[in-house]
């Protein structure tokens, strides 16, 4: 069975790109493409699709109110977020809003492929320097953030060394671990990074 995919990308020559390299890869079909949030929160909900690359910039809603419509509508659906942003709200809302994995635009082709099979098995991939990004958040003022503290110790050494830019069998290889485990460790730092006090928190937490 493929992979089915949808891309919501404004930009043609990227959203395109993206469409070129999922349907010529063995094992993924991308069933839609979408200009707009607008014309995916309307089409999605009444078609198959297991992940959707989503980008932030769009015209009209962004991606992650995009996210933030669908989600409750189509929870079977895995969304990847795909995008040049790389601050540290942006990513925290969209994890918020539903988010399961997220990458940037400069993300090689073949980790893009990986991300989508990882993220429809379960797994919550996410680019290194954007771990990076969140490592560094959390010592914010060289205290220990909150937020830190809600990640166990083997947690903590999984995101380090997914910053370092480590594959998950590298991870799994130092840590003396399998890749599953490895897998179940980065989709709970997820969960447990969706923080309850919403928006004014993650504002005040994490810092642009």
């Amino acid at each position: 069975m493929k992979i089915k995919v949808a891309i919501v990308e404004d930009e043609k020559q990227i959203r395109e790109g993206l469409a070129m390299l999922i349907n010529g890869s063995e094992g993924f079909s991308c069933v839609h493409t979408y200009e707009s949030a607008e014309e995916a929160i309307e089409s999605i909900p009444d078609l198959d699709i297991d992940v959707v690359l989503m980008d932030i910039h769009l015209p009209g809603k962004n991606g992650i109110e995009c996210i933030e419509i669908l989600k409750p509508k189509c929870e079977e659906i895995q969304f990847l977020m795909c995008t040049s942003f790389e601050d540290t709200d942006s990513v925290f809302k969209a994890l918020k809003a539903g988010a399961t994995g997220y990458l940037t635009k400069t993300t090689q082709p073949s980790k893009i492929l990986d991300a989508i099979s990882d993220v429809h098995k379960g797994g919550s991939p996410m680019s290194s320097h954007i771990a990076r990004k969140i490592v560094a958040s959390f010592h914010h003022q060289g205290e220990e953030n909150v937020e830190l503290k809600k990640l166990s110790i083997r947690e903590k050494e999984v995101l380090n060394l997914l910053s370092q830019g480590l594959r998950y069998k590298e991870i799994a290889d130092k840590l003396f671990l399998s890749t599953e485990t490895v897998r179940t460790h980065i989709r709970n730092i997820y969960e447990k990074l969706q923080v309850n006090s919403r928006t004014e928190a993650l504002n005040k937490t994490f810092p642009k």
